[in-house]
């Protein structure tokens, strides 16, 4: 198995992925959808936790080894990205969707420096909306912001557009198309939801509207 492979089946086998054509889930951006991927359930388990922690820091490695500093997008960006600066023996610092609205007010929280090469940490991609912000903000505080790497993307032209126009580099582990493979090699949906998953696919924007 590839590694986007093995990460679209450990996503299914520890049910961190939930179907639902008939009662869709609301994204955040104001989608519908029948498929809500919800990684932070693979925390739960050791075997795919140090799976994945190796194969975010493999990633760095290999896109940008300049890197000095990790950075995790608030919330479930956190775990994931605390897991691979220690594997990889770096600085780590977390970034909240907006400043804190008592004590000391910060949106980074951790020890920064300006001029500091970073790495955004994100378990999830879809728009790019809510992954971008915490770039906006980590340059705003002089960080360079060298790439992101995710565990998974939705693979949406939106996307790719909006890490395009911030001139952000964007390496994730698996996507879209990988764990619909490996949904059918499992028997994991029903010709029905097989259907309904191709449909979103093509315009997530109108369906389910």
């Amino acid at each position: 198995m590839t590694v986007s492979q093995k990460i679209a089946s450990l996503l299914l086998e520890t049910k961190a992925v939930k179907l639902s054509p008939a009662q869709p889930f609301k994204w955040s951006s104001g989608w519908n959808s029948p498929i809500y991927c919800d990684n932070r359930v693979t925390l739960s388990y050791a075997e795919g936790r140090t799976f994945i922690k190796k194969s975010l820091a493999k990633a760095i490695k290999k896109h940008f080894p300049d890197v000095e500093l990790i950075a995790g997008v608030a919330t479930a960006g956190i775990p994931q990205g605390a897991l691979v600066a220690d594997a990889l023996g770096l600085p780590f610092a977390y970034v909240r969707p907006k400043p804190k609205e008592h004590g000391m007010g910060n949106q980074i929280e951790g020890r920064i420096e300006k001029g500091q090469k970073v790495v955004v940490i994100e378990d999830l991609i879809s728009t790019g909306g809510s992954s971008l912000k915490a770039v906006d903000a980590l340059r705003e505080a002089g960080i360079e912001v060298v790439g992101m790497v995710a565990i998974f993307t939705y693979g949406f032209k939106v996307a790719d557009k909006n890490f395009e126009e911030k001139g952000v580099k964007l390496v994730t582990l698996s996507h879209y198309n990988a764990l619909i493979d490996q949904a059918i090699a499992q028997n994991y949906i029903s010709a029905d939801s097989l259907e309904s998953l191709k449909k979103w696919r093509r315009n997530p924007e109108k369906w389910g509207v």
